[in-house]
């Protein structure tokens, strides 16, 4: 599915349960309507995958094409998808604070993706500090942990933010919001990597199906993404060719206001701007007009061209 709605990569979540919770956070009682078992271990061990699922998951994502890798959820975690030959770790916003982890993840040299869900801003500042002097290869997301996202909560100018105060490292965005609008936005203002949650179906039983994107919405985010990442385009401003054809039909000239004589010294009242048949002075060069002689008759309504006027000298558009 992921493949065929045009994505880079799928990611998965892997925990060594025994290592992301202590014994009486298993133990705890979890009666949510969401729940797959009486304690939050039973819920949790219900819903990971073994190694071995994770190595099949991996060599199918390898057959169709598309990266495999997955948030390692406690350093045990990491360990294994080190071993499973990840091509970059995920840090989850959960660890993004855990600086022991993020020191001995960074230690194995690969990528890192690291969320900012919780986070402070001065909190980014010290992953930063810990993490660049190991491994240059990062990037920072900007994500607010709520399932779903409110508008009001994304924070988009974060990754502003984040761009100005880290200019060596990508900036990206991890969205739990509804829909792709807000996605397609940060791309707009410079995420260069996004990742959303996805499911076949928002209405199966737990909290993140809702904060998903079915496939039909997976496809549109991808394409409005491929459209927004063209269409940022060039930050030169210039007369492009494709609106030569516009230019040319539209485009307007400095015309006689009224008829000039032979010899005259042209002024501003002389002067107006049309659609001139044909072409002639731009009208930003009529002030560089006024005060110049004019070789030869002008009639009124005419176009003012470059042979009616004395040792003009045409300005280049730079």
């Amino acid at each position: 599915v992921l493949q065929d709605c045009g994505a880079d990569c799928a990611k998965f979540q892997k925990s060594e349960l025994e290592y992301k919770f202590n014994k009486k956070a298993l133990e705890r009682p979890y009666t949510s309507k969401h729940s797959w078992g009486k304690t939050y271990g039973e819920h949790k061990r219900h819903l990971e995958f073994s190694h071995d699922q994770y190595r099949e998951l991996k060599k199918y994502a390898e057959e169709i094409g598309i990266f495999f890798t997955a948030s390692g959820m406690d350093e045990m975690a990491v360990e294994f998808l080190h071993e499973l030959d990840v091509p970059f770790f995920k840090v989850g916003s959960g660890d993004t604070n855990n600086f022991p982890y993020l020191e001995k993840t960074a230690k194995k040299g690969r990528p890192m993706v690291i969320s900012s869900g919780m986070q402070s801003m001065n909190t980014m500042h010290q992953v930063y500090q810990i993490v660049k002097p190991i491994n240059p290869n990062f990037c920072f997301l900007q994500c607010t942990s709520a399932y779903p996202l409110q508008p009001e909560d994304v924070n988009l100018r974060v990754i502003s933010a984040y761009q100005s105060a880290f200019p060596d490292i990508p900036i990206g965005y991890s969205g739990h919001e509804t829909g792709i609008a807000i996605s397609v936005a940060a791309v707009a203002m410079g995420a260069k990597v996004v990742e959303r949650h996805v499911t076949l179906d928002k209405t199966w039983k737990g909290s993140d199906h809702q904060a998903s994107l079915e496939p039909n919405e997976l496809v549109e985010l991808v394409k409005a993404i491929r459209t927004v990442e063209k269409a940022m385009g060039s930050p030169v401003k210039q007369l492009l060719p494709c609106e030569m054809a516009c230019n040319e039909k539209l485009g307007k000239s400095v015309v006689a206001k009224v008829t000039i004589p032979e010899g005259a010294v042209l002024t501003l009242d002389m002067l107006t701007v049309k659609v001139g048949e044909p072409k002639g002075f731009p009208p930003e060069a009529i002030f560089d007009l006024v005060g110049q002689k004019v070789k030869k008759k002008i009639e009124e309504d005419e176009t003012i061209t470059e042979e009616a006027v004395e040792n003009h000298v045409k300005k280049v558009k730079c």
